[in-house]
């Protein structure tokens, strides 16, 4: 693996995008800590820290996580890039309802260049609105649970310079994105996202170093911890790889056609269908959507109780949470996925899958198919994302060391080491060098 690294960097063109994908992230890191104008940084910074220190913070954890603790600095890029991430799902979810939007989208590059324009203006218009709700909320602390003063001079003025400041890092961010997939070695924003993930990292590994060292000649940790900390990281990392990477194959016959001289068909390939054909979106789902009716509840006297119980170190939160996840899992699979679709292009193409006959009969298979690949991995997804939660609450490990064990974390971070090695480890098997591994290859989902 180190002399396929060593080789990436003869290859001029590969060089070039590496050190071009390196320039922007640098560029990225820059925006998350740059701080804006106007706001107590070092107050706020405490109060979330505070916060983030019992379960994360909630949702509010989560998007400084996002944005590589760019909002604990009230830095430029504040909102990260959730806006563009926002925008994207919600294109995606009204292309597979509005069928105006679904025949753009199967026109072809062209159609993709309108869908991509249209999601940059709804970007620019989600950061107005969540740049003006950030600039209302910092004015207005408590509404946050942040006690204290954290805006100097509130008013419109700061709400306007807020507001442009923060949608001006937004945008840069999103055209860094853009530019690295462009450009560098592509997944752009998914890799502006996992290096602002990895900046805790160094901060993790010294809590880690912390928590083995004794205080007043005791400590509270000993080797035999340690050493099931170690295990207990090598399993969900590979859990976390073996979900990612796990599919179902499923065999696709093509008839022979002749046309003219040639010979088209009669091949044996197969359709894979992943495991974990979600992703991190149903964590995202079902953490935004118990962050907002919880800290609804707790302002309501009669009310309080539940949302006390709805809080990330409750035993409710975590059966509730876990439902949602399975919920949204089912949901974003019927919303990506179709069947008739599929079906459809088999039977035109002259594909089948042996033993089920073209048309109807291929769609409800595939269906029942999805399904019970879904069930399982909506499960795994499950396990995975509570367990940082587990780990804080009942042993005991601090938020963030445990938020790396698992969760929206580290499922980004293997998802996007893996697609962007694939993507290195094409260009030198394109130069005949040998790939990151001596045996075999990282495979594709589309090669396996």
């Amino acid at each position: 693996m180190i002399s396929a690294f060593a080789n990436s960097f003869k290859i001029p063109e590969l060089r070039k995008r590496i050190l071009f994908t390196l320039g922007l992230l640098f560029i990225g890191r820059i925006i998350s800590t740059v701080p804006a104008p106007g706001v107590d940084a070092r107050e706020l910074q405490r109060l979330i820290a505070e916060i983030e220190s019992q379960v994360g913070g909630g949702f509010l954890g989560l998007i400084d996580m996002f944005s590589g603790g760019a909002l604990s600095n009230v830095a430029v890029g504040a909102l990260s890039i959730w806006p563009y991430i926002s925008a994207s799902i919600i294109l995606q979810l009204m292309t597979a309802i509005v069928p105006a939007l679904e025949r753009m989208k199967r026109e072809g590059e062209s159609g993709m260049q309108k869908l991509n324009q249209w999601t940059r203006y709804l970007t620019l218009i989600i950061c107005v609105i969540q740049g003006l709700f950030l600039a209302i909320s910092l004015e207005n602390p408590q509404q946050l649970g942040l006690p204290g003063r954290i805006v100097l001079n509130p008013g419109m003025g700061f709400r306007m310079m807020t507001v442009l400041t923060l949608t001006t890092g937004t945008m840069l961010t999103m055209w860094l994105g853009e530019q690295i997939t462009e450009r560098g070695i592509g997944n752009g924003i998914s890799l502006i996202i996992t290096i602002n993930i990895c900046s805790r990292l160094p901060a993790a590994i010294f809590e880690m170093v912390n928590m083995f060292q004794r205080i007043e000649g005791v400590a509270q940790f000993n080797m035999f911890h340690l050493a099931g900390l170690l295990i207990m990281i090598f399993l969900v990392t590979a859990g976390t790889i073996a979900l990612t990477q796990g599919l179902r194959k499923i065999p696709i016959h093509t008839a022979k056609r002749v046309v003219g001289r040639k010979v088209f068909g009669g091949q044996n390939t197969y359709m894979p269908l992943r495991v974990n054909y979600a992703g991190v979106m149903p964590i995202i789902f079902a953490g935004a959507m118990l962050a907002f009716p919880a800290a609804i509840l707790r302002r309501f006297e009669m009310t309080q109780w539940l949302g006390d119980q709805l809080a990330m170190d409750r035993p409710l939160y975590m059966v509730v949470y876990g439902v949602m996840i399975l919920f949204f899992s089912y949901f974003w699979v019927a919303t990506q996925f179709n069947p008739l679709q599929i079906a459809d292009d088999l039977k035109r193409n002259g594909g089948y899958v042996p033993g089920i006959r073209p048309g109807r009969a291929t769609a409800d298979y595939l269906d029942r198919t999805m399904t019970r690949i879904t069930l399982i991995g909506a499960l795994a997804l499950t396990v995975i994302a509570v367990i940082p939660s587990v780990l804080h609450v009942y042993f005991r490990i601090p938020w963030l060391i445990s938020s790396f064990m698992g969760g929206t974390s580290l499922l980004i971070i293997v998802g996007v080491s893996l697609d962007t090695m694939r993507q290195m480890e094409s260009h030198l098997l394109m130069r005949h060098y040998d790939g990151f591994l001596k045996k075999g290859r990282i495979r594709s989902r589309a090669s396996r």
